[in-house]
Parts: C-alpha cells; sequence; structure tokens
C-alpha cells in the first residue's frame, strides 16, 4: 500500500502501526518520527508563521473571509505517487488542509480514481483512540491497531486510578492559553486531559473547538496551574510568544504565577495534534498538576525540552 498523509497525527499512527515504510508523503507540519524528514512534503502553509501571534491571526481571518484556503496542496505530486490511500482530516480548516480540497483533488485526477480517503476528526482522547483502529482497518493492521490502544489505554488508566480517590478540593483550577492574541483557551481534547490529569478545567469546554477568550475571564477564573501552549509553535517559540502575558493587568496576581506554577509547552507535539503522544501529554500535565504523585518526567518530556517553567 501507498499512502500519503496530509496531517501530522495521521502520521504519527502509521509510523505507530509500523507502516512507515509504506508512507510516500507526508505534509509540511510532519516532524514526528525523526524518519518522516526525509519523505517529500505534499503541502505548504499560505501562512506567514514568522509573524507575531496578532498578526498570524489577522491573515488566517483575512483569507477565510475570502474563502481561500489556508493550505496549499502539491496535486501534481499526489497524482505521480497515485496512493492507495490519502489520510487527512475534517476537525479544523485552521490547522491543516481542508477536507473539501482533498476530496476534490482526488475527485479531479483520474490517476487518483482508486484512491481512498480517511479523515480524521477526532474531539476526544477517546476519538483518538477509535482513530487508530480506523487506520488499522483501513491499512490491515487491525492487530496492531489494537495493540497500540491497549498499551494507551494502560497508561490512561494509571493516571486515573492514582487519582481515583482525589478529592474536589485538591484538584487545581486549570487554565490552558492555546493563543495569545488575541487570547484563545484550549479546546477540543485539552479540557479533557485537564480533568483526566487531576485539574478542573474552567476556561473552555471538552469537544467544543478552541475559542477567544477575555483576560478578564482569565483573572475572574484565577487559574492555580497556568498551561500556556500555542498552537503550532514549539517550545523555543512558545517562550517568546508568553512572554507578552507579563503585559496584560495584574498578570503577576494570579494564583498560578504567584506559587511559581505557570507552565509553558511545546503545544505543537504535545497539545495540539490528536495522535497517540496525547497519552505522553496527558502523563506530563500529571506531573504538573499534581508533582506529589506523579514524578517529573525524563527523555523527550523532560524540563527544558516538551516544558518549561515561565
Amino acid at each position: 500500500m501507498r499512502i500519503v498523509s496530509l496531517i501530522s497525527s495521521g502520521t504519527e499512527i502509521l509510523f505507530g502501526l509500523g507502516l512507515g515504510e509504506q508512507v510516500v508523503a507526508v505534509s509540511h507540519e510532519c516532524d514526528y518520527p525523526a524518519a518522516v524528514q526525509t519523505l517529500p512534503r505534499a503541502t505548504c502553509s499560505l501562512i506567514d508563521s514568522s509573524q507575531s501571534s496578532g498578526q498570524i491571526d489577522e491573515q488566517v481571518k483575512s483569507l477565510a473571509a475570502q474563502g481561500q484556503a489556508l493550505y496549499g496542496i502539491d496535486a501534481d505530486l499526489i497524482d505521480r505517487l497515485q496512493p492507495d490511500l490519502i489520510v487527512t482530516q475534517a476537525q479544523c480548516d485552521v490547522c491543516a488542509v481542508r477536507y473539501a480540497d482533498v476530496a476534490e483533488l482526488v475527485e479531479s485526477r483520474p490517476g487518483l480514481r482508486h484512491t481512498r480517503v480517511v479523515a480524521l476528526s477526532p474531539q476526544s482522547l477517546f476519538d483518538v483512540l477509535a482513530d487508530i483502529r480506523r487506520l488499522g482497518e483501513a491499512t490491515g493492521t487491525a492487530p496492531a491497531a489494537t495493540w497500540m490502544v491497549e498499551r494507551l489505554s494502560e497508561r490512561v488508566s494509571r493516571i486515573s486510578g492514582a487519582l481515583t480517590d482525589l478529592p474536589v478540593v485538591k484538584r487545581p483550577r486549570v487554565g490552558c492559553i492555546e493563543w495569545i492574541a488575541p487570547l484563545m483557551a484550549a479546546g477540543n481534547w485539552t479540557p479533557e486531559l485537564i480533568e483526566r490529569a487531576g485539574g478542573r478545567s474552567g476556561l473552555d469546554a471538552a469537544g467544543r473547538h478552541s475559542d477567544y477568550v477575555t483576560w478578564d475571564e482569565i483573572r475572574d477564573f484565577d487559574p492555580e496551574v497556568l498551561l500556556v501552549a500555542p498552537c503550532g509553535f514549539d517550545l523555543a517559540r512558545s517562550r517568546t510568544e508568553a512572554e507578552q502575558l507579563r503585559d496584560l493587568p495584574q498578570f503577576s496576581t494570579l494564583s498560578a504565577v504567584r506559587h511559581g506554577r505557570a507552565y509553558v509547552l511545546d503545544g505543537n507535539a504535545y497539545l495540539n495534534r490528536s495522535g497517540p503522544r496525547l497519552v505522553e501529554s496527558l502523563e506530563l500535565l500529571a506531573s504538573l498538576i499534581h508533582p506529589e504523585t506523579f514524578p517529573s518526567p525524563a527523555g523527550e518530556l523532560a524540563e527544558g525540552r516538551a516544558w518549561s517553567q515561565m
């Protein structure tokens, strides 16, 4: 099978299923695992991500108002590769190529008339595990998908089991900022991860797209743990963006800031993409929210690599 993956979470799932050698092209955002670095890129961004958060937001709104896509597809490359399967998404047009553009490409190219398109659209951790099974079925690797889901589920259960008897008063208020200018609170699966990690999420609802939030709303919620994870940015860029928050009125009075519990995360790797590493994200959040119960993670999740104190 020849596979083109146009979404980073799908790429991570495919490699996790042992299908790396069958992936013939990936999106411009795919950076994990390391083996993807040598693969052709079938998409590109039409947004200048080197600009500030506010300028990026203006670009997105301008293109959206005109009905234009935020990402381009290398149609000729995909046509030449003639994949049996294209993995894409239908969850967020701001995050990756639009499903409608992929469907139009397949319909318009005779060489792709036998290509199957699988679109991922998860809103929860359960949906992510279900997507792993879907791709397992679509690629003939159902046993590997079952094994993968079982291992991930066991890790989730270990976190849940350790917090079973935790009373509500011991669950701190946790806020996660997904964009700086304008401010956005993390939605989708992030509120669920916070709750599973023993926190109380109050800035956005699980299973709902991330939405704008005012600074007054954040101050009123007064998070005891603050997570800053701008969408699409690595840890270094996130640190830079997070510094803008210090200029907001009474930022230093937030409970999280006063008690040294404001953290910057590599959101691009661990919170923004709905792949298998969301379980690692859960483990990381558990250690940040309840360090007395969960030891600080090592390796790729260590301080300075996946997160840092603000």
